[in-house]
């Protein structure tokens, strides 16, 4: 995450770490229900904005957000992204060398 998270207004999380205008679709409803506590199951088409729905939510609450994803070269590319906007992010999957995954589980804990 950010050095802090930035609690509060998912829209403008949406502005200030992603650059967007404003959320497409149904992903406001899904980012709020998220935030808000609640859990969701997003199906949108590749492109759709998937991915919004569970990084403005991770940013807007405290604690560690944890994402299940089978696409490792999706994965490397978002935490690239993440990290060039300032966003403390990481992923762990079977392609990453040893002591690289234990820098990153140290982090995680």
């Amino acid at each position: 995450m950010l050095a802090e998270p930035i609690l509060g207004d998912p829209a403008q999380v949406l502005r200030q770490v992603f650059g967007f205008p404003g959320f497409r679709g149904q992903q406001d409803a899904a980012v709020k229900h998220v935030v808000a506590g609640g859990d969701a199951l997003v199906l949108m088409p590749t492109g759709g904005g998937k991915s919004i729905c569970y990084q403005v939510p991770a940013l807007c609450r405290p604690g560690t957000a944890v994402i299940v994803s089978p696409l490792i070269a999706l994965m490397d590319d978002q935490v690239a992204a993440l990290r060039q906007v300032g966003v403390n992010a990481g992923a762990l999957h079977s392609e990453i060398d040893p002591a690289e995954a234990r820098s990153i589980t140290r982090d995680l804990i």
